[in-house]
């Protein structure tokens, strides 16, 4: 099929019935292929596409450095997605279908693979150490290569898939926290590894709502990993920090340390809880409890809240012109504990971790559902941290309305298919050797070591 028909196949088709066959034959059926990472010329074209619970997102860019331009983007209501997890195959693929198509339309170009992120299913992250002999000789690059692939190579038990295995440091004998071990002696070699793994069956599903659009998943990364990347500084990511990414059905947590991700987890609550709070508290349709969350909604109660009444219409009552007046101190009752709860969560995550203090006192929130205001005051109140609102940095192109926290997961894919750290998805080969692993094994050397 050349580039021209797979565009044309993403074009939404208006009014046309899709009949069972359709879901189930040809191409539509097949998962992608795995694709190995490969240097990015200047002014390649890179794509991202940020699959969430209330919006679809694709970025179309020209790699310009360490600077992507976006030159084209497209986004849609999402369909057929619940926590971040497809429960619609065929209503997600439309919508990622319709944003594909809009990205490629507005860039004038045609995408085959694209960056695409994972951001519910998937539970805590772990560390891993695995541990090769060495005999007392000199540690060279045969023996951290091997290491490296030993730790690759971990599998996860039962129904479970890995999407990131980053190194984190290396241990000789009883030394740890090794930076390079080369020209190094000892009897042991050890690296840690930070493995993320999500239920192989949800991924697949990911993978198959991308493929109905005749598009390759380059990389699967989880979306506090990609939010980090947009929105966090040089000294932020070395010192400790975490990265909150309040999404519309998941929230989703990314300590980084030391220049890499340490720690990545999810709780499945979102702005849509609010938004649904909002409704079967005050009875209203949702759309307009959403549009009151949007216009009205904040954390932080005034002593004018008693006295600003805010108009409710009422469930199946629109057409008759029926509203309820209520005060706007009813309305932050309802948001106020939601938020709690949803920081409270976090909170208890990174406690449980053990990472929490590795992170500092530094927090940055991001996310659709970090507008909302006092969000961020909430934030530094719960979690006793220090709180800033996180937008992506370093990406040309972007309008003001796409250049807000909504889009930081879509921005930091493109990040993350420039450097090159893009991770197939584990699908076996004929051998069952996992695919690009000397690729990711000589751009982790070049960047950490």
């Amino acid at each position: 099929m050349t580039a021209a028909e797979q565009a044309a196949a993403r074009k939404p088709a208006a009014k046309t019935a899709r009949t069972p066959s359709d879901r189930t034959t040809g191409r539509r059926s097949q998962p992608p292929r795995p694709v190995k990472t490969v240097h990015r010329p200047r002014g390649g074209v890179i794509a991202a596409l940020d699959i969430g619970t209330t919006k679809i997102c694709c970025f179309i860019a020209r790699a310009q450095g360490e600077r992507p331009q976006v030159i084209g983007i497209g986004h849609q209501v999402s369909r057929g997605v619940r926590n971040g997890v497809i429960v619609d195959l065929d209503a997600a693929s439309r919508s990622v279908a319709a944003a594909v198509h809009a990205a490629e339309e507005m860039a004038g170009e045609t995408i085959q693979q694209v960056v695409a992120n994972l951001s519910g299913g998937f539970g805590a992250s772990r560390i891993i150490r695995t541990e090769i002999g060495v005999a007392g000789r000199e540690i060279g690059e045969a023996e951290l290569q091997r290491v490296l692939e030993q730790g690759y190579q971990l599998r996860e038990p039962g129904d479970r898939q890995i999407i990131h295995s980053v190194p984190v440091g290396f241990a000789i004998d009883d030394s740890r926290g090794i930076r390079d071990p080369r020209g190094m002696f000892g009897e042991r070699l050890g690296v840690n590894m930070n493995v993320v793994a999500a239920r192989a069956a949800g991924v697949r599903n990911h993978s198959a709502a991308i493929g109905r659009s005749h598009l390759e998943v380059e990389a699967l990364v989880v979306s506090p990993y990609a939010a980090g990347l947009a929105c966090l500084v040089e000294d932020e990511i070395g010192l400790g920090v975490t990265v909150i990414d309040m999404g519309g059905g998941t929230t989703t947590i990314g300590v980084f340390f030391d220049g890499n991700l340490i720690f990545a987890d999810s709780v499945p609550v979102g702005g849509c809880h609010v938004t649904n709070d909002i409704a079967r508290g005050l009875s209203t349709p949702i759309a307009h409890a959403e549009r009151m969350k949007t216009l009205f909604g904040t954390t932080i109660s005034a002593s004018t809240d008693e006295r600003e009444m805010i108009a409710v219409p009422q469930v199946g009552e629109e057409e008759d012109g029926h509203v309820n007046h209520v005060p706007k101190s009813l309305l932050v009752g309802i948001i106020a504990p939601r938020i709690e709860e949803t920081f409270e969560l976090v909170r208890d995550r990174l406690e449980a971790s053990g990472f929490d203090k590795m992170a500092g006192r530094r927090v940055v929130l991001t996310g659709g559902a970090a507008q909302l205001n006092g969000v961020r005051e909430f934030a530094g109140l719960i979690l006793d941290k220090q709180v800033r609102l996180g937008r992506p940095l370093r990406v040309a192109g972007l309008a003001e309305a796409t250049a807000g926290p909504a889009f930081s997961t879509a921005a930091g894919l493109l990040h993350f298919a420039l450097s090159e750290r893009a991770e197939p998805p584990r699908f076996r080969s004929a051998s069952g050797a996992a695919t690009g692993l000397m690729g990711r094994l000589g751009h982790w050397l070049k960047e950490n070591i």
